[in-house]
């Protein structure tokens, strides 16, 4: 029977550890893979506020995703990419409700590369590698990565990872920005985003979310506009039970 593609885990405390589970082909994204990371994202929002945060991660050491199935991927044409099979899938987890972590502990390459690209946070380990590939497979990094990486790094430092072909390692990765985190050891990866998500789950749910749509929107409106989304998410969290007991919970403690 072949293995499950993708392993959902509840952490406690509204944290879910999720994990692309093909270590053998380096978790390479093919179908399978895709279809059961919409299908575990589908019941994840069914869950609403009680997922506070989420961690994707690969299976074993080697590899977050190297990057998508060439097998499956020579085999497509213009309806294929038109379909827009694993840009849709990312465009998904970077508007998932809850703020996604990407565990990045070996190769993030091409569809991989992406992946990460769309999460909203990225911890690495020293072993992680970033980079697109692409073009000495006579295809683009198609699945966000011309508009996601220049937001990141930098149109010219994004020129040259996707023109040049050039790997990104870990020091770097931190340095430019695809990072947020860096720790010394693969060992510690998966630890510390589960930390980093236990941080944002302690958080108020609605606003942590209301903040992501916030941010998410930022470079695609005008100053105007996304003050004006800023305001009324702001009014929403204003009139949230969350709010006034959390602000009490402020006074009492500090004597007010």
């Amino acid at each position: 029977m072949e293995q499950e593609r993708v392993l959902v885990e509840d952490q406690g405390a509204g944290v879910v550890l999720v994990t692309l589970n093909r270590p053998e082909k380096l978790n390479a994204l093919d179908l399978a893979m895709v279809q059961g990371l919409h299908a575990a994202l589908d019941a994840l929002e069914l869950r609403g506020l009680e997922v506070r945060a989420v961690v994707l991660t690969g299976a074993g050491d080697k590899a977050f995703v190297a990057g998508a199935d060439i097998a499956q991927l020579k085999e497509r044409g213009a309806v294929e990419a038109l379909a827009g099979i694993n840009s849709r899938l990312f465009r998904r987890v970077e508007c998932f409700p809850a703020p996604v972590i990407a565990a990045v502990k070996g190769w993030a390459l091409g569809g991989g590369c992406e992946l990460a690209l769309a999460c909203d946070l990225r911890v690495g380990g020293p072993k992680a590698t970033f980079g697109q590939p692409e073009a000495d497979l006579g295809i683009l990094p198609a699945a966000g990565a011309t508009q996601r990486l220049p937001r990141i790094v930098g149109l010219g430092r994004a020129k040259e990872i996707v023109l040049l072909g050039e790997r990104i390692k870990a020091q770097e990765a931190l340095a430019v920005g695809i990072l947020n985190r860096l720790v010394e050891t693969t060992e510690e990866v998966v630890p510390e985003a589960l930390k980093m998500a236990r941080r944002v789950a302690e958080r108020a749910p609605m606003a942590v979310r209301l903040a992501k749509v916030s941010l998410n929107a930022a470079l695609g409106l005008d100053v105007d506009s996304g003050l004006m989304l800023e305001s009324v998410a702001q009014a929403v969290c204003f009139e949230s039970e969350d709010k006034r007991a959390r602000m009490q919970d402020f006074l009492d403690k500090s004597g007010h």
